[in-house]
């Protein structure tokens, strides 16, 4: 992590293609410079685009690491400066579509070279393997979705000092993997998508320091005892059987299981050793019966999305919630009567995923005993946040102020539920809240006043929802906010967006009217944008928001007075009216 200084000289240093310019001159080379800051500097070149071929040559002392994927522009003139790098120990090239076999040739024999990922280079065929082969000391090998064939990954045998290969998507037959067995050293395997059968996987018994495999879409059924085995992928497989055998069990740490079909689970896990597994997948799986669940206790993570899951079948959770962390029940019919099971049960757990369930209000109150959680979806579900407790009274009572019993409570979503403005009230009071994700055609400029009060906020959707221009330009945003997503929000014009964004330049607005912005961008926290921040919560300190939206006011979807063509038309006509003129207020 590079200090403030540093992050600075680094921003002022590739602030424009002049500046680059201006230190390219002065140095040939940054052979003193030390690793870590090479590389900074290099990936905040590529982040603004001022990265090119001949520049990399400055580099060729320093960088020992380089990420590259997903960028177009490398190609074979690339791969020549980058076989110049004297230290170069990684290169991750995945997704550079126009990397081919000759552009291999540029990092023959590099001497120092252990990892390659040229992971879905679509160009990549057995020929460029043959480049490969004279890099003895490559460790990590992927070249999963490339145009490798059997004969090519069976060439790799040569590359004795692999611990990681990844050949997924690949047609690795028996006789590949056979050829593959002098990989002593071999740690991580990924097979998904390949042709090997149960007879190959026995051959997986040679690999005696295998402790990661992946096999899923694959067409094995039955897995010897593969002692040394931690991690295991066998999603959209039919699984009979695993680890049958003689020998001490595997000691799993993670199995994933997800879209398998499991024909008898006592058979598939009867020679599974559960004691160690934290991590299970079992997300849209076939399983109609869950109460083997009771015999891992050990688990931290468990996801059950899209499975048969049901209120009867969450009390084997409940049994076993004492150390889960991360709990997957989206698109289950598991109710709020089934959420009241977990609650006294679960007092770890910190993400619970309820998307696409049929809970209700009632769930909230269930969902707020559970007091170390940070992130919590409620997403396409009956949850409104208004509930009627007494009909004798006239005012719905909000259900999400039970939420602020939830000190640690980081994240909250909300997409699509029939959710109205006077429920988001009780969310201003959840003090560590930063991810608020709201959907709903319900939702109307009084949202924007009830949320503008939340104090950590760093990210904040308000979609498909009727906000106006006026309603947007006296949202006084939270101070930590950096991404406001108003996607879906069609009443809001380009021209107020607009101004919008140059008023808030530390903000990134997402909307059909926005271009989009880089997403690697909203990765870097530039030390300018955190100093604009600090400034503007002093000035806001102490100062009552002034804001015409009152919390007690009532706001209906006016849209429900017109027909299609005449909301266009509205459309439209907010189009041409001045930003500078809305309500009579004018803009600074």
């Amino acid at each position: 992590m590079e200090s403030l200084l540093v992050r600075m000289c680094i921003e002022a240093a590739t602030e424009t293609a002049a500046a680059v310019e201006k230190w390219r001159r002065q140095r040939r080379t940054l052979e003193r410079m030390p690793s870590h800051l090479a590389e900074a500097l290099l990936r905040h070149l590529l982040r603004r685009r001022l990265l090119f071929p001949s520049l990399l040559e400055v580099f060729k002392y320093s960088v020992e690491e380089i990420d590259l994927r997903g960028e177009s522009c490398v190609d074979a003139e690339w791969m020549a400066y980058l076989g110049a790098f004297r230290y170069l120990r990684s290169i991750i090239l995945a997704d550079c579509h126009r990397i081919n076999n000759s552009a291999l040739w540029s990092i023959t024999g590099m001497a120092n070279l252990k990892e390659v990922d040229l992971s879905r280079c679509s160009k990549i065929t057995d020929a460029g393997i043959t480049h490969l082969l004279s890099v003895p000391a490559l460790e990590k090998l992927c070249i999963s979705e490339t145009g490798v064939t059997a004969d090519g990954v069976a060439g790799l045998a040569s590359l004795t000092n692999l611990f990681m290969l990844d050949l997924g998507g690949l047609p690795v037959n028996d006789s590949a993997l056979s050829s593959l067995q002098v990989l002593k050293k071999l740690k991580h395997l990924d097979l998904w998508g390949s042709e090997i059968s149960n007879e190959g996987a026995v051959l997986l018994k040679t690999f005696p320091s295998l402790s990661s495999l992946n096999l899923a879409w694959t067409n094995v059924t039955d897995l010897p005892n593969l002692s040394s085995l931690a991690y295991l992928n066998m999603s959209n497989c039919t699984v009979h059987s695993l680890f049958e055998g003689e020998g001490h069990k595997a000691c799993m740490e993670k199995l994933v299981l997800s879209g398998a079909t499991i024909t008898n689970v006592s058979e598939a896990f009867q020679y599974v050793e559960t004691s160690k597994l934290c991590f299970l997948d079992l997300s849209s799986s076939s399983l109609q019966s869950f109460s083997f669940l009771r015999s891992m206790n050990a688990l931290t993570n468990l996801n059950l999305s899209d499975s048969a899951l049901v209120d009867n079948s969450v009390e084997h959770i409940a049994y076993i919630g004492a150390k889960l962390r991360y709990l997957n029940l989206s698109n289950t019919k598991v109710t709020s009567e089934g959420i009241g099971a977990l609650a006294g049960h679960v007092p770890n757990l910190e993400t619970v995923l309820l998307s696409g369930t049929p809970i209700d209000d009632t769930a909230v109150s269930y969902i707020s005993m559970m007091l170390s959680l940070k992130a919590i979806n409620l997403s396409k579900t009956n949850v409104k946040g208004l509930i009627r407790q007494d009909s004798d009274v006239s005012d719905d009572v909000p259900t999400f102020s039970a939420l602020q019993n939830l000190s640690h409570l980081e994240r909250l979503d909300l997409e699509e539920i029939h959710i109205k403005d006077a429920a988001l009230h009780p969310l201003t009071n959840l003090g560590r809240l930063s991810y608020l994700s709201l959907r709903s055609v319900s939702l109307t400029d009084a949202s924007l006043y009830h949320v503008s009060s939340a104090p950590k906020l760093v990210y904040l959707g308000v979609r498909d929802a009727v906000l106006t221009d006026s309603g947007l330009n006296c949202f006084i945003p939270p101070p930590t906010l950096e991404v406001l997503d108003l996607r879906g929000c069609w009443l809001l014009t380009k021209d107020m967006l607009s101004h919008f964004s140059h008023k808030h330049p530390e903000i990134e607005i997402r909307h059909e009217f926005i271009e989009t912005l880089d997403k690697r961008n909203f990765q870097y926290s530039s030390p300018l944008r955190a100093t604009m921040k600090n400034a503007q919560h002093k000035h806001k300190q102490g100062k009552p928001v002034n804001s015409p939206l009152k919390s007690d006011e009532i706001f209906l979807d006016q849209r429900l007075k017109y027909s299609r063509e005449e909301l266009l038309a509205l459309q439209f006509a907010s189009a041409t009216v001045s930003p500078s003129t809305h309500q009579g207020n004018p803009i600074p």
